[in-house]
């Protein structure tokens, strides 16, 4: 399937009128879903396959890896290649292992039977930082469960998501499947359209700007919402510095940072902060000095926010914009050395990584609280240690939804292979961050669930058992 790709095959109903607009992708969408709704779990399984399958096809994994960084500025092509296979992989290995058509769960004990039924059209927000992994991502997910999913790409990704759509309507068709259970939002996509789509939709699944998350959960439409990371990793005193270097190496730098799972900042126990520091170095970090420091600062925000002249480029394209010196040349990341929670706690989509140095691990868990006070509150941290009690004690500390352990942050928050956390593009914050989910989306997000209820021996306690403890300690 090396052909020209065929012009966008959408026709919206009533011209240019948004409403209508909306009104005609919804309409296709049902009528897709009417038609695939008696699909049984192996159809709709291979449904979900040839979704995976249009975006995993190694030739376009790397047409539309080219195409993103064409299109938004945005990370290096080479990763993204990755990034689009990797995930899809990933998804589709967790996907084909959970059933989604009819019983889905029996717990005889307890008299219920557990019936999968969709939840209807999904409008499906996606960021411009992962313009064709995360529509398929999602589309995977809805179709699971017999849904039709609406797209809504960011204005940068435009071109990417809507090519990475006709991909995936062009392998629906080619099984014989509806190809509208996958549409995309034409052009012009502005806050109006997507607004209305939201409205008009059944289920709203937002990744990207928290602007956008906020939108979706004052659309009146049942929403779920993802947030915001700034990943602050500790080191401790136990950990393999050079194993914990290089994973940070690997992570930080992957796609130029655009992941919201990248290490933002590092905080180091001061026995082993020097030590710690020329590991980094080894594993290719530039450690600038206090000029240099305020030239990144200058270069990585304007006027207090990003500049889209330098996130997520290449380090030389980096480095010659900060004005680094000669020295940072071949640096594969940039640390600054910080104390205060200012600017450089925040996120920073770049290869600036913050380093703070801890007392003691109480210390440590502190600044990271602090930190996540900045930005990131709910959505993950790390640990590279060898000591599981205090792996523990950041878990028990610490309002995020993940902690990982000795990972390279990146590879391990939003699904691996070692990791036992579903693969996703959309890591849920909680209500830290002001999300209606504290787990990675997943398959069961896209779901509504019939209880099936039988009588079983009654279940009664005598009032002894639950209050009686009670009564001996404060009487009746």
């Amino acid at each position: 399937m090396n052909q020209a790709l065929p012009q966008h095959e959408h026709h919206p109903a009533g011209g240019g009128d948004t409403g209508e607009r909306i009104a005609g992708l919804v309409e296709r969408a049902r009528r897709a879903m009417a038609e695939f709704h008696n699909s049984d779990q192996a159809r709709v399984d291979e449904a979900v396959t040839a979704l995976a399958w249009s975006l995993y096809k190694p030739e376009r994994a790397t047409q539309l890896a080219a195409l993103a960084v064409e299109d938004t500025g945005l990370g290096n092509a080479a990763d993204k290649v990755i990034k689009n296979q990797r995930k899809t992989f990933g998804t589709l290995r967790d996907l084909m292992r959970v059933r989604s058509v009819g019983v889905i769960e029996e717990d005889a004990d307890r008299g219920i039977v557990k019936y999968a039924k969709p939840v209807g059209v999904v409008a499906a927000l996606t960021p411009s930082t992962n313009p064709s992994a995360t529509p398929v991502n999602k589309a995977m997910m809805a179709v699971k469960g017999r849904n039709a999913v609406i797209v809504a790409p960011s204005p940068a990704g435009l071109a990417t998501t809507t090519t990475t759509v006709d991909y995936m309507r062009r392998e629906l068709g080619r099984i014989g499947a509806p190809a509208d259970l996958v549409q995309v939002l034409p052009s012009p996509v502005d806050r109006a359209a997507t607004s209305a789509l939201m409205e008009a939709c059944d289920l709203v699944v937002v990744t990207g700007s928290q602007n956008n998350v906020r939108g979706a959960y004052r659309s009146g439409t049942p929403a779920v919402g993802v947030g915001a990371g700034n990943v602050p990793v500790i080191i401790d005193s136990s950990a393999d510095l050079d194993d914990a270097a290089a994973k940070i190496a690997a992570s930080k730098t992957f796609d130029n940072a655009t992941s919201c799972s990248s290490e933002n900042a590092l905080v180091i126990l001061d026995d082993v902060y020097d030590d710690a520091m020329a590991a980094l170095r080894r594993a290719g970090g530039y450690l600038a000095g206090p000029e240099e420091k305020e030239a990144i600062a200058r270069t990585l925000w304007v006027n207090g926010r990003l500049n889209r002249r330098v996130i997520a480029k290449d380090a030389e394209v980096l480095r010659s914009e900060m004005g680094l010196a000669n020295a940072a040349a071949g640096a594969r990341f940039f640390m600054v050395e910080e104390d205060a929670l200012g600017l450089f706690a925040d996120e920073k989509l770049s290869l600036v990584l913050t380093v703070y140095r801890a007392r003691d691990f109480e210390d440590a868990i502190a600044r990271v609280a602090g930190i996540l006070e900045v930005k990131g509150k709910g959505h993950s941290c790390g640990i590279h240690t060898r000591d599981a009690d205090r792996a523990r004690r950041v878990a028990e500390s610490l309002d995020v939804v993940r902690v990982l352990v000795n990972f390279a942050h990146t590879f391990g928050n939003g699904g691996g292979f070692d990791s036992g956390l579903n693969f996703t593009l959309s890591m849920g914050c909680g209500t830290w961050q002001g999300n209606s989910i504290s787990e990675n989306l997943g398959y069961r997000h896209f779901l509504n669930i019939t209880h099936l209820c039988t009588v079983i021996p009654e279940d009664k306690p005598a009032e002894e058992e639950l209050f009686g403890a009670y009564w001996a300690r404060w009487g009746r």
